[in-house]
């Protein structure tokens, strides 16, 4: 039996082993995608391929802490089921051995092409780093190439996440880094044929520019377009708090500019949050037959107390992000739930007209453990609205100060702990709540908050609370389990 063939088995092993447990948690997920055991993080390979779409993941399936990952692999034909498939990439092969680290798919002459990171490390934890590609004609299976990409000079080992597309006739690559000065950095290669790759230098970052003194590391880079801006999105590391932004551990936003193909070139602004909330990293876009750019993200941070869910007891931990489509609107970059989350809905709509008067109130119907609700029209003399989400989660907004909180009781020791952001106007909130997750869009994804949230099992109640009078329509549908098979 050939390693990869042991992995293999092992994996398949581990995720019977241990199917009782992680079904039977309270806190486990009706319509997200999640690992069948262990621990899943980035999102990799997004990709629509013949007509069906390929979410692989990082996954490890022996335990709840990172190590040396795998490509899981889902499959949808629409975006709402999803299929578990068999393992992608197993870390079988010496340029591998610590993991098949995170990287990005492109279709070309029929077959998929798969750059990923090979992660080695030695006895004392020094590092190497290759950037590799493995082909597959049906998605399943692959056959690897080995690396194509050895560290340039300049860099530290930590040189990963290769994200790979087509432009003017010319393929390029943008890979996460941090240079031998310590300093963040997106590095850019170009090539003509997927297989002979040539550095062309720093896109951005590395101690230059608007990004100079960034953070220590850059992760999970994505350059593509957007109406008529190029969008870089990645994960900075090493970003200090200030007032209401980058609160946690790390960061996960994007710069809007120009990319010069020619020059290798790219001229941006500043850089901006993607997601508000406590849970939200490593995103991936790909762009769709419909023409659409869909974003998965993780829906946790790395060393943010990830030991510390109560999950882990299940033998599982972490989730994705539902699917979203980017739009780029006034200048900012906009999430918007897909419209095929419609699918979803079980039922009629609860439908309510709402006038709170320095009240708390429930709404007959609305609750649950796994919901839509869509609040419009909402309009308030002064003070403060809020929403509470059993005893975990609560989102507030503060007319005088402009600002939407989300507080979550930390898994961590119960303490409340919250995330801000201003906004002028509030006009609508898209709230979807899934047993220990939610995701808020606020005024059609001008804003979002992203969150796992660990309310007692048996409270699924939703409480609505105005300081003075508030006014509101609220649409609520429950929403079925997602057919994992």
């Amino acid at each position: 039996m050939t390693r990869d063939e042991q992995l293999r088995q092992t994996a398949y092993e581990e995720m019977e082993k241990h199917k009782g447990v992680v079904e039977q948690d309270p806190y486990r997920l009706h319509y997200h995608l999640m690992p069948p055991v262990g621990l899943l993080n980035d999102p990799n390979g997004f990709i629509q391929f013949k007509g069906v779409y390929h979410l692989y993941y990082q996954w490890m399936p022996f335990k709840t802490g990172h190590g040396a990952k795998f490509w899981g692999h889902y499959s949808s034909r629409d975006l709402v089921n999803w299929t578990h498939e068999d393992i992608a990439l197993t870390p079988a092969e010496w340029y591998e051995k610590n993991g098949c680290y995170s990287g990005s798919a492109i279709e070309h002459d029929g077959k998929i092409y798969a750059y990923y990171t090979g992660n080695v490390k030695d006895e004392e934890g020094n590092r190497e780093s290759y950037q590799c590609l493995a082909l597959s004609e049906d998605s399943i299976h692959f056959d690897k190439k080995g690396p194509v990409v050895h560290l340039p000079e300049g860099f530290t080992a930590h040189f990963r996440d290769p994200k790979v597309w087509e432009q003017d006739g010319t393929y390029f690559m943008v890979v996460g880094a941090q240079t031998t000065e310590l300093k963040g950095a997106v590095a850019l290669l170009q090539s003509e044929d997927l297989l002979d790759w040539e550095y062309r230098g720093v896109l951005t970052g590395g101690g230059q520019g608007e990004l100079a003194n960034f953070g220590y590391m850059f992760e999970c880079p994505d350059l593509f377009k957007l109406g008529n801006q190029d969008i870089l999105i990645f994960s900075p590391q090493g970003i200090e708090a200030s007032g209401m932004k980058y609160q946690n551990v790390y960061q996960a936003g994007y710069v809007a500019g120009q990319f010069d193909s020619a020059t290798g070139t790219f001229k941006h602004g500043n850089f901006g949050e993607l997601d508000r909330g406590f849970d939200f990293y490593a995103p991936q876009t790909t762009v769709d037959d419909k023409g659409r750019r869909i974003l998965f993200a993780w829906m946790s941070v790395p060393d943010q107390n990830e030991q510390d869910h109560p999950t882990i007891e299940h033998k599982w931990l972490h989730a994705m992000t539902l699917p979203r489509e980017l739009k780029f609107v006034n200048g900012k970059v906009r999430q918007v739930p897909l419209e095929e989350l419609r699918d979803l809905r079980a039922g009629e709509a609860i439908e309510h007209k709402v006038v709170l008067d320095k009240e708390s109130r429930e709404l007959n119907g609305v609750n649950g453990k796994a919901f839509e609700m869509e609040i419009r029209d909402l309009s308030f003399s002064e003070g403060w609205f809020d929403l509470s989400i059993g005893d975990g989660c609560r989102l507030i907004y503060s007319v005088g100060e402009k600002m939407v909180t989300l507080e979550r009781k930390s898994y961590v020791n119960g303490v409340v702990e919250k995330r801000q952001c201003k906004v002028v106007n509030l006009d609508s909130l898209r709230v979807f709540v899934d047993t220990s997750s939610i995701e808020v869009f606020i005024n059609e994804g001008e804003e979002t908050f992203t969150a796992r949230f660990y309310p007692s099992p048996n409270n699924d109640t939703v409480h609505f609370r105005a300081s003075n009078q508030a006014r509101f329509t609220i649409r609520k549908w429950d929403l079925d389990h997602v057919n994992l098979k």
